[in-house]
């Protein structure tokens, strides 16, 4: 199966960089699925990315055109992620393939237990996240999606899609573990997203070793505890991984957490601390620094949030 049609779900700071990509090389047909609410707006408005206003093929749940995804890629808030999971519904056949974009480790879950039977790859975004400012989005480029499966009988799938990625001209890379990448990932965001968020710091306070620094190291040992338990290979190379990540980051950058903060969106911690939390209680484990950070978010939402 070659991929054609692709539904892509979400147009905010990840899911906006792939649209654009695939309207400019126009070798696939793309659909960009909206709700009736975000039609009008994006009808009148488009999306105003790098300086540029882009139209796309927008298509509502309903589905009147009788549009089946041969790829879908859901690329939208956690808090988002229910409603989309019943909207991609009328658009999925027995060959479709899904990647989900998202944050922390348990979307593909949530996507299989409402369709057991979709081909859902792991995968999640890294690199330089654009930047909202008001309608306006700003992307400099720099970015990969990472994606692989754990088992083996997706090996035709991982091929089919890094061919896509290849015609489309989408950055990409295929770890070796899919499973180790994708922690070293999640651990970023439970430690550097959720300490950034509280504190207020851009990349450049945590690149230098001090209180945040000490903190957010704190947030990816409970991480590692989890990861070991679950049978992550190479648990211990965690850290330093992410470590190493983290002196590679624009000095003057912002995690998502702290836009959403300083732009008064709600957080992705139910994705976060919480995840962590829910796990810890599951296998017998203390995780105090996430319990407080899950509180101190959820309290800093409620004063933020109208």
């Amino acid at each position: 199966m070659s991929i054609k049609n692709v539904l892509l779900c979400g147009l905010g700071a990840i899911g906006s960089i792939y649209a654009v990509k695939l309207q400019e090389n126009k070798k696939c047909n793309l659909k960009i699925l909206l709700d009736e609410k975000r039609l009008y707006k994006y009808e009148k408005e488009g999306l105003d990315f790098n300086g540029k206003r882009y139209d796309f093929d927008y298509i509502t749940p309903i589905n009147d055109e009788h549009f089946k995804a041969d790829l879908i890629i859901i690329a939208v808030k956690y808090t988002g992620l229910k409603d989309v999971i019943q909207n991609i519904k009328n658009f999925i056949t027995k060959e479709t393939l899904l990647i989900s974009l998202l944050n922390g480790i348990t979307s593909e879950d949530e996507i299989l237990r409402e369709y057991p039977d979709l081909k859902v790859l792991y995968s999640y975004f890294v690199g330089h996240t654009s930047t909202r400012i008001g309608r306006k989005i700003i992307f400099d480029g720099i970015g990969n999606i990472i994606f692989g499966s754990i088992d083996k009988n997706y090996e035709n799938e991982i091929k089919e899609l890094e061919t896509f990625f290849i015609k489309n001209n989408i950055t990409y890379k295929i770890p070796e573990d899919i499973n180790y990448a994708r922690f070293c990932k999640f651990m970023m965001n439970v430690g550097l997203n959720q300490t950034s968020a509280l504190t207020r710091a851009n990349y450049a306070i945590f690149q230098k070793k001090g209180t945040n620094y000490d903190f957010m190291l704190e947030l990816f040992k409970e991480v590692s505890l989890i990861a070991k338990a679950m049978g992550v290979k190479n648990y211990k190379n965690l850290i330093p991984d992410a470590l190493n990540y983290l002196n590679l980051m624009i000095p003057e950058g912002k995690s998502s957490m702290l836009q959403d903060i300083e732009n008064g969106n709600k957080t992705e911690v139910e994705i976060f601390s919480k995840t962590i939390i829910q796990l810890a209680h599951k296998y017998n484990l203390n995780v105090p620094y996430n319990k407080i950070v899950y509180e101190l978010i959820s309290a800093l939402e409620e004063s933020i949030i109208s």
